[in-house]
This record gives C-alpha cells, structure tokens and sequence, in this order.
C-alpha cells in the first residue's frame, strides 16, 4: 500500500513510476486503520492510494485518486470493497479509466500500461490538469530500480 501525492507525471512508465518524483508520506502496512494528516500548504495536484492484495489479485487492486477541497468530506471504499476511507477536506477524483486515454497515446498498445490504473490516472491530470512531465534525471543520478514501492501485508 502506498500514496503519492502527485506534482508530476511520466507517462512513459506504469505503476508509481508514472507518478514521477513525488510526495510520499509515510503509511504503516500492519496498522488495520490509521489517520494520516497530509499538508494542506504547497497541495500537490492530486493524491493517489494504492493497496494490492496478498496474493495479488488484479480485480481487487485498490484505487483512489482525491484531491485537497476545503471543507468537503467523503467516505467510501477505495474503488473495491474493504479498503475502507474517510477524506476531510478533500474530494475523489471520479471519471477516469481506460477510456479517458487518447487513442493515439504512446503506449496505448502496451497491455502493462493500458491496464494499470496509475497510468489511466496519469493520463486523466494531464489532459484535465495539464500535469508537466517529470524532468529526465542525470544518467548518473537515476535510479533505475524506480521508487520504492510497499505492499500490503
């Protein structure tokens, strides 16, 4: 499990990469529930949580994309049922999937990008918040075993 806040995309990679460089606070796998307060100064354009089941089930991956809303509160599951999540002051983002990528997007033909909804999602901000583009690092300074990801336990 994990959550992005995200100022950037690279829309050439899949899964957390197409998040680029970006926010990652801390989420503690074995708690069951737990209450993260996020930065309501410098908001990044979105946040994206992420749960995958042990064992790995695509169909039961579990998404949700919000983004900071003063005022507003939501509750729901995390778009399959069990991961239960209450937003204050903040709403979901809604509306987005395979079908809100153009069908002349690079990697379209790539099943591993077309079926992750962390890609679909990218693509959702870049063409309804004109997210920029992640800024190709140094050779030298990449990474190239990306960010670290964290699973749900």
């Amino acid at each position: 499990m994990w959550l992005a806040g995200i100022r950037e995309l690279d829309l050439t990679q899949h899964c957390l990469k197409t998040f680029g460089d970006c926010d990652r606070p801390h989420i503690n796998t074995h708690q069951p529930r737990q209450t993260l307060h996020l930065p309501a100064a410098n908001p990044p354009v979105a946040w994206y949580l992420c749960a995958l089941p042990i064992p790995w089930d695509w169909s039961r991956n579990a998404h949700l994309a919000f983004e900071y809303a003063p005022g507003q509160t939501w509750q729901g599951d995390a778009l399959v049922r069990g991961l239960g999540v209450h937003l204050t002051n903040a709403r979901p983002i809604l509306g987005w999937g395979e079908h809100t990528v153009p069908l002349d997007a690079p990697m379209r033909r790539s099943k591993l990008h077309r079926t992750c909804r962390n890609w679909q999602f990218g693509w959702w901000l870049r063409l309804n918040r004109d997210v920029p583009d992640s800024p190709t690092p140094p050779a030298d300074d990449a990474d190239e075993n990306g960010p670290e990801q964290l699973t749900l336990a």
